[in-house]
């Protein structure tokens, strides 16, 4: 990796229909190899649904909002400052159950593809399909 200094309005923001992933560092565009790192906003109502990432750990930290996490069949509500750390191969999810958009970030290591990123969807599994 070389150095870099990433300003705001370099980030490129993906709009989905739970909310937004600001990417600010991934290998296709800072040229990192161990990390990937997103701001990510979850939509009031909306949520990033029951998923696991194969090879790569993550850390999620709390910005603003309160934020139901789930790890495999556990869950616990998040508020500003407290975090989470996810195992590769674990599954889990974040839902925003509040009338307020929660901002989190994210970080996942190592990276995996130009992306930096994988994903495996698991909310159509169970019982993943039958917790919430």
């Amino acid at each position: 990796m070389k150095d870099k200094i990433v300003r705001k309005d370099e980030i490129e923001v993906e709009t989905l229909d739970w909310g937004t992933l600001g990417w600010i560092s991934t290998p296709s565009r800072t040229g990192t190899a161990n990390i990937t790192s997103i701001e990510v906003t979850v939509l009031p109502g909306k949520g990033h649904d029951f998923h696991k990432h194969p090879d790569q750990e993550e850390f999620i930290l709390i910005k603003n909002g309160r934020l139901e996490v789930w790890l495999e069949k556990e869950s616990a509500i998040l508020n500003p400052g407290d975090s989470i750390l996810v195992d590769p191969g674990v599954v889990h999810a974040s839902f925003n159950t509040g009338d307020e958009p929660v901002e989190v970030f994210v970080v996942l290591s190592p990276c995996v593809g130009q992306s930096g990123y994988e994903l495996v969807e698991m909310a159509d599994q169970e019982p993943w399909k039958s917790l919430r």
